[in-house]
């Protein structure tokens, strides 16, 4: 499985309101007329987005079978059905940066991400040219994998760190003694505003 992530912020703060209401009409709109191998999202509010130059914004997650998915998903969001919707996001927004990122790790059910218990999202960062990518095996050492998932990047389209957690509460993967120095954790407190 694979999620399609995009973090962005309208392009008038005073507009916040209309902003997600077109949002939320977006992900209305895929979940009522989803395209092939599309499995849902979810939208989350966020006060500081790091990679967003650590101002507030939003978390979108697309969830697709596989690379195809992501193609018919990229086609059909700008296509017959969804454009107006989509449209209207667009009319509004600011800026953004996206990723995509893997399953390695949880359930195979994108309702793992989605639990209200997974509002926080850890965000875990090594340092170019670390040779030591077996240790991101054990990031998800100690947490449940019916209610968490750890996610690992697979194409870079922004800033935003290799991998992510999941989870209610930091495993014991991610404790500060279990990672080398110079690796970082960067916890992101988000609001669930849609999921489906």
């Amino acid at each position: 499985m694979l999620a399609y992530l995009f973090w962005h912020q309208p392009r008038e703060r005073s507009a916040v309101e209309a902003y997600e209401h077109a949002l939320l009409a977006f992900h209305r709109s895929l979940a009522h007329a989803p395209p092939a191998g599309f499995l849902g999202s979810a939208c989350y509010r966020a006060a500081a987005i790091p990679w967003l130059g650590g101002e507030y914004g939003y978390e979108d997650w697309y969830f697709v079978e596989d690379y195809t998915a992501l193609g018919v998903l990229n086609e059909a969001a700008v296509a017959h059905g969804h454009s107006s919707v989509h449209d209207e996001v667009a009319r509004r927004f600011g800026s953004g940066a996206g990723g995509l990122y893997g399953l390695i790790e949880g359930h195979e059910n994108r309702h793992s991400a989605l639990d209200e218990q997974t509002s926080a999202a850890l965000w875990i960062a090594r340092p170019p040219g670390s040779r030591r990518e077996a240790l991101a095996a054990l990031l998800g050492d100690g947490m449940d994998p019916q209610r968490a998932s750890l996610w690992r990047r697979q194409l870079v389209f922004g800033p935003a760190p290799e991998y992510c957690l999941l989870a209610g509460e930091p495993p014991a993967g991610v404790a500060p003694a279990r990672l080398p120095v110079d690796w970082t954790v960067t916890t992101v407190a988000r609001e669930r505003l849609w999921h489906g």
